[in-house]
Order: C-alpha cells, then structure tokens, then sequence
C-alpha cells in the first residue's frame, strides 16, 4: 500500500509544476517576441511612376501586386500615373512586379509610417559591369532602413560599408575609412562594437545580383550625407576573424565598387519629369545607365539599367 501524501507535499509538487510551465511558457513566448524583432522589417510606402493610359493599365497593375507576399496595400492613380504600395519587399522586387505587367516603373520616393525624418542614395559604380543604387530613409530617430539592388557582382557575400569621405577623386581608394565617429573596432551591425558604417554583408546570386533590405540602429540619414558607400570584394568577417585586418575593416579585399550619398527625395516631392543637367527624360533614364556612357542624350547607346 502506498504512502499516505500530505496536503502539503502536493501543494509543493503542484506549484513546482505550474511555476514550470509558466516559465516556459514566458520564454517561449519572449524567444519568439526577439525573434520577430529581429527578422522582421516593417512595411515601407513606395511612390512608383508607372506608364498608364487607361483603366485597364491600373487594373494589371492591382492584380500584379495585390495579394502578392509582402505587398500590404496598393493605390493607383492612372490620370497621375502613379502607383503607391505598401511593402516589405525591395524597390526592386515591387519594380519587377508592376514591370511584369509590360509597363515601365520608376521609384519616384519612399517613406516609412511616421514623419519624413530625411532619406538618401547612393549610386554605385565600379570596375566592369557594376553598378547598383542603395537608398537610406530614416524610419524613426533609431531605426534606418537599407534598401538596395547591385549589379555585376560575383556571386557570394560582399561586405558593405559606410566610408568617411564622399571623396571619388582616385575612384573607391579616395573615400576613406568606415565611418567610425565613436572610434571604436570594427563589427558586425547587430553588435555594439562596431564601426557606425558596418553594414555587414550582402548576398549576390548566381545572376550576380544582390537584392537587400534592412534596418540599422546606428546610421542616421543625416550623419551620412556627403560621405560614401562602398562594396567590397570579399565577405567580411565582422571582426571575428584571425586576419590582422580583422579588427579593422573585416578582412572583406578590394573596394570594388562606391558612390557618394546624396540626399533624395521623400514621398510625393519629387515631380521631376526631367533631368535638368543632361536632358534624360524620366522614362529614358529608366532604360539607360544610371551615369557614365549611354546616359546622355545625344547616345546611340541605350542598355537597361535593370534598377
């Protein structure tokens, strides 16, 4: 016959029970909270031109996005041939939507869900076929987002910086080291020691393309005009590398590619319909280089910039 057990020593073991499980409850339930934190990007307002004659135009382009991954909200205006999407893609990736309808697109501005805290780009260029544009709005005084599309890389991660100097005088070899204000060693961006222009990696595809999107705790827009960003050939090790370089720029090669960063326009202030310094009207420069030979207006020579 068993032992008789006291009120008490139930009491005991039923408490320990249930303080079990709403401890592993409270972690699971604060794993999953970091974990969205961490992988999730808000939604972001895209301002689209897009080429439009007619209702039916307005109604390819509704049925390209809505419903689509990431796509949270679609507004079309065919008189102003406009298009405003809620995302959480890349400018590039809604681009390639609405042009899937056989219709042209140029992002004409973005904003995020508060006041217009300043946004910017970057035009990259570099050695080869590479080229790219990197665009920096600034969501709150904390959070920055990075959006960008470059072409002609080799596939596999690039490390991507923030350098001090908007200096293209000897190409990329002008624009200084990585913005470090604070003077600190070089990182990665989830880590407090780093270099504010850590940006870590990104990605190329087999196609050579590296489409991105992210948000930084340490770039603010406005600290970050006129200086230069920058890719590099190799991946960076985000300082936790064995190489002497380690520490200082994340042993990630060459520069191969950089662009000054430029203040650009925010949602719906941007009415350009075209280019004042060369005459490139705003549906011929989305079919030409975004700078350099082709550009011009007087060219021949017209190659997609894909961007």
């Amino acid at each position: 016959m068993a032992a008789p057990v006291s009120s008490s020593s139930w009491f005991a073991s039923v408490s320990r029970k249930v303080g079990s499980l709403l401890f592993n409850s409270v972690f699971i339930a604060q794993a999953a909270t970091c974990s969205a934190k961490m992988d999730s990007v808000g939604p972001t307002k895209l301002e689209f031109a897009v080429q439009m004659t007619c209702e039916s135009c307005a109604v390819k382009v509704r049925a390209a996005l809505e419903g689509k991954p990431g796509v949270t909200s679609v507004c079309v205006d065919v008189g102003k041939e406009e298009v405003l999407v809620d995302s959480t893609l890349t400018t590039a990736e809604v681009q390639a939507l609405i042009e899937s309808t056989g219709r042209r697109a140029v992002l004409k501005g973005m904003g995020g869900s508060e006041q217009d805290l300043g946004s910017a780009v970057a035009m990259l260029a570099g050695g080869g076929r590479i080229q790219g544009v990197v665009r920096f709005l600034q969501l709150s005084e904390q959070r920055c987002l990075i959006d960008g599309t470059i072409d002609g890389l080799e596939p596999g991660r690039h490390g991507l910086h923030v350098h001090t100097l908007g200096d293209l005088t000897q190409d990329c070899l002008s624009c200084g080291e990585h913005y470090d204000p604070f003077g600190r060693q070089h990182g990665g961006p989830g880590d407090s020691e780093r270099h504010v222009g850590d940006l870590g990696n990104i990605v190329a595809g087999p196609d050579g393309r590296a489409s991105f999107r992210q948000e930084d705790s340490q770039i603010k827009v406005w600290d970050v005009i006129g200086r230069s960003l920058v890719v590099d050939a190799g991946e960076d090790d985000l300082g936790r590398g064995d190489h002497p370089l380690s520490k200082q720029t994340g042993n990630s090669g060459e520069r191969l590619a950089c662009g000054i960063i430029a203040r650009s326009a925010g949602l719906f202030q941007n009415a350009k319909q075209i280019c004042a310094c060369d005459g490139v009207t705003l549906w011929e420069e989305r079919d030409r280089p975004i700078a350099g030979k082709g550009r011009s207006k007087a060219s021949t020579e017209t190659p997609a910039a894909h961007l």
